[in-house]
Formats: C-alpha cells, structure tokens, sequence
C-alpha cells in the first residue's frame, strides 16, 4: 500500500477531554480541502504478502529519509505493542509513525496472547481481535502477527525494517532495563510521544472504579448474571438498586417541575406586584392631586365659596352715578285674605300718622281734624 502524505500537520498533542471539535479562544483553525482517500480494505497481514527475502536489505539513513526516498522505495518504519482495547492513543502513535517522513510504509506488529499474557499480563480482547483491530487503523499498511517481544536482527532482515518507532521512555521488561536499547544504539530508533490521558490501563481503571455502574447497565441490556459472573444475592442488590434509582429519578423530576411551577408562580407574583405598585402609585398621585394641600378640590371649594359670597354680599353703587331713591313696590292684597279688624281709635290714627310723618300734633278734638298741620 502507498503511502499517503496529506500536508497535515500532526499533532501530538491531545485535546482536553470533552473536546467538541470547537476551537479554544486564540487557537487558529486549519482549513482543510475535501478529498476522499479511497481507503475500503484494511490492511494486508504479513505473512500474506510476498517475500521480501529474496530481495537485497539496504537501510535508508535518517538525512535520507528526512529529505524523502522515491516512489518505489518507502521509509519502511515498524511499530510494535499489544494495542489491547484499541483507542485513540493507539491510533495517535501509529499516526505519528506513518508521518515521520514524507515517504513511510508503516509496518505494526502485534504480540500474541500468548507472549503477552506471559510478559506483561492478561487481556481484555484475545489476539485475533487485537489484530483485526490494528488493520482497520487508516494510518497502517501492514501487521505482523504474533510479534517478537524483543526486536531481533534477524526479524528487522526478514521485515527490511529501517526504523523502529516508539516512544522515548525506556520500556522494561523480560530482564532487560530497555527493550529497545540496541535498537537505539544501532541509530534505528525514531521516538514518537505518548498521548497524555488515555491508555488501556486507564479505561480498565475506570471499569473497575465503577463497577457496579457497569454490572447494572448490562444487566439492564440482557446480559444474565452468570454471564457477568454475578452471584444471585448481587444480583437482586442491583436491580433493587436500580428501581431505588427510577424512583429517586422520578422524585427529582417532581421536584424539578415543582421548582418550576414555584418559579413561574414567584415570576407572575412579582409582576402582579409590580403592577399593584404601579397602580397604587398611580392612584395615590391621583388622590393628593384632588384631594392634597393644593389639590383641585381646594380651588373647587375656594371657588365656590368665593361665589357664594359674591352672590349674598348687598350690591353697591358707584360713589360717581347719582343717588336714586327707590319708590316702595305697591302692595297689592287680596280680598279674602285680608282681616278684618276692629275699627281704630281717632287717638292711635293720629299717632301713627305722626309716625309716619315725623311731626307733633295736638291730640284731636272733635272740632279739629287729626293729621292736619
């Protein structure tokens, strides 16, 4: 298989874990052109391409590797581990691999169930899975199966291996300090880095912390407890635990819809509040401008009393028009309510007319007439 070389740059930094592909403030984002690899197989194993034997093994130098080698002529660099559980870290590593230079068929070796479990420890996926695992990495153009532990000369002939690519921590194991020590001395080692936060061991870690979580969500899906290597008593613990839980769901779901029953209670009573307040501003303001020290009802009343004074005050004349004496109005009497009284004494007929007049007069006598002068 070719080598593909997209221009993109690698990077072995790993984003922060919830990452959703946005880009951080400050970081520039690289646009890429569309264009479809035609990768539709996975690659190829080993033993089941053409012997290379038969062909003469020359090494390319790092300088010529680095500066590129022709078409016909790839940077055969190998890369080795279990890849367990094959994640992102994995799929990292071989990543930066197949970039090391502008040439690179990557070769990946994968170590047997056998040799692993011997060497490092047990698995969770068996050999086979491991290895179909590895060919479906875009990154990767051939597997060996069942690796050697310890990279031998006569594996690196048979491969026509150039560089071994591995990160730089020296890797103890099988009595040896660094597994890949002559490898480094030999000038063949091309180190890549490790992706931070992610490892095999860290996802069987996290299984194990919250094991129960897990028991109880397989067990939701079907899985029997014999499967899941679960005793009965544990069993029925887990799906009491899991009715505890759709239980204490519900409560929180009432209790959330009741938060927001009250809070939209609490919104409108704000606003009906607001609204008194205004209203009852509104109608105090109203009140004073009628009713205050210098409301409208004052000037109404002011007003008023000051017609009504106007209208029972006596009428006066100007000092400068001339004085005219008003005659009496007739007196007009009816007959019938006219009394009839008893006929006066000559004596009070004269003094009520000189009432009347202003003047003294002698009391009358037969022989004078009274009110004469």
């Amino acid at each position: 298989m070719e080598a593909h070389t997209s221009g993109r740059p690698i990077s072995r930094k790993r984003r922060r874990e919830g990452s959703n592909g946005d880009a951080e403030e400050g970081e520039r984002v690289l646009k890429l052109k569309r264009h479809t690899l035609g990768l539709s197989d996975p690659a190829p194993y080993a033993d089941q391409l053409d012997s290379l034997e038969d062909k003469p093994y020359k090494r390319v130098s790092m300088d010529e590797a680095k500066r590129g080698t022709p078409s016909d002529r790839p940077v055969r660099v190998y890369a080795d581990g279990i890849f367990d559980m094959f994640h992102s870290g994995h799929a990292r590593a071989l990543m930066q691999a197949k970039g090391l230079f502008p040439n690179t068929h990557l070769i990946v070796g994968v170590c047997s169930d056998e040799l692993t479990h011997k060497l490092k420890g047990f698995t969770v996926m068996n050999e086979e899975e491991r290895y179909d695992a590895v060919t479906h990495c875009r990154y990767v153009d051939e597997v060996v199966r069942n690796a050697p532990w310890t990279l031998t000369p006569e594996f690196l002939t048979k491969h026509r291996i150039d560089f071994v690519a591995h990160d730089d921590i020296p890797y103890s194991s099988a009595g040896s300090d660094d597994v890949y020590k002559h490898i480094k001395e030999a000038g063949m080692f091309a180190p890549t880095q490790r992706t931070e936060g992610i490892s095999t061991s860290d996802i069987i870690t996290r299984i194990v912390r919250d094991y129960d979580v897990y028991v109880r969500r397989n067990l939701q899906r079907g899985y029997t407890a014999k499967e899941l290597n679960v005793s009965f008593i544990n069993e029925k613990k887990y799906h009491l635990q899991e009715h505890v839980d759709k239980v204490k769901q519900k409560v929180r779901n009432v209790e959330e819809k009741s938060k927001e029953f009250v809070q939209k209670v609490e919104e409108k009573s704000i606003d009906l509040i607001q609204k008194w307040e205004e209203k009852s501003r509104e109608f105090i303001g109203n009140f004073l401008q009628m009713f205050g020290p210098e409301g409208a009802l004052k000037h109404m009343l002011k007003e008023g009393k000051g017609r009504m004074l106007q209208a029972i005050s006596p009428h006066q004349s100007p000092s400068s028009s001339p004085t005219r004496e008003r005659s009496p109005s007739p007196t007009f009497r009816l007959p019938f309510f006219t009394k009839t009284s008893p006929p006066a004494s000559p004596f009070s007929q004269h003094k009520k007319r000189s009432d009347h007049t202003g003047s003294h007069t002698e009391p009358c006598n037969g022989r004078t007439r009274c009110g004469s002068v």
